[in-house]
């Protein structure tokens, strides 16, 4: 039976994206899954990655890391962000053995690694593996004729994305350049979009989300309000003390103390 793994899932013509912007590294990738029975799409950044995987609905995605146009987490922050795209399993290539990259990957909604160079057999049982577990937890949909496909929006998917990002790295304090880069768009853009989609600049969104972060950890936790004001992205108690105060009358101790006596 694990022989099985090895060998193509024939007879369900399964459908590949491999996105990668090395031309050598997708002609090995396109022989060994040609020779194994699947139908293979490529694209070459991750902008066009994204596209493809929006006009082709593959099964599978394989992911590059590291690439120069838009890299493989940024590209995956959008598949995840949109309701299109969110369920199509995504394996991450990579070259690096280093455990926060992937981490950070399989928090970003990936399922699986593949380490370069490539050995075929593992390729070969690692697409097998997840589009089994793909295919088992897939929910049967409902016959409704009457019910019209959801429009794409690009907004609302970049706006989800950025959304993701800040949740993710509330602490970090990220700058406007980083969080563009990291959802694969530029700084005007960004700004334009997000105030359109929500009414807020994107560190009005940031402002509100530690704040909110910082309720629920008052109210759920015993952190201390140091702790609490270091996760939420604030230099010091005293500044999350003011920020707490000026958004919601109250400070976060005494915030606490009434949810204690209530």
């Amino acid at each position: 039976m694990a022989d099985d793994l090895f060998k193509p899932q024939t007879g369900n013509s399964y459908r590949i994206l491999i996105v990668d912007d090395t031309p050598e590294q997708q002609r090995i990738l396109l022989e060994l899954l040609r020779s194994s029975g699947f139908n293979v799409t490529l694209a070459f950044d991750g902008h066009q990655g994204y596209q493809r995987a929006l006009s082709s609905k593959p099964d599978l995605i394989l992911l590059d890391v590291r690439m120069a146009r838009m890299d493989g987490f940024a590209t995956c922050r959008l598949l995840k962000a949109d309701a299109a795209t969110h369920d199509i399993p995504v394996i991450f290539l990579t070259a690096a053995g280093a455990p926060d990259e992937r981490i950070n990957g399989l928090k970003m909604g990936g399922v699986d690694y593949i380490s370069k160079p490539f050995v075929p057999e593992e390729v070969i049982a690692r697409i097998n593996i997840h589009l089994d577990l793909a295919l088992r937890v897939r929910a049967p949909q409902p016959s409704t004729p009457s019910t019209q496909p959801l429009r794409h929006n690009p907004n609302i998917v970049l706006v989800n994305a950025v959304k993701q990002f800040i949740s993710e790295n509330l602490a970090c304090s990220p700058s406007l350049a980083e969080i563009a880069n990291k959802v694969g768009t530029y700084e005007k853009k960004l700004s334009q979009v997000f105030r359109e989609q929500t009414g807020l600049t994107v560190f009005a969104f940031i402002r509100e989300e530690r704040i909110r972060r910082a309720r629920a950890l008052l109210e759920d936790t015993d952190l201390e309000i140091q702790d609490i004001a270091d996760q939420v992205g604030f230099q010091n108690a005293a500044n999350f003390t003011t920020a707490f105060r000026q958004r919601l009358g109250i400070t976060p101790s005494a915030y606490r103390l009434n949810l204690s006596t209530s």
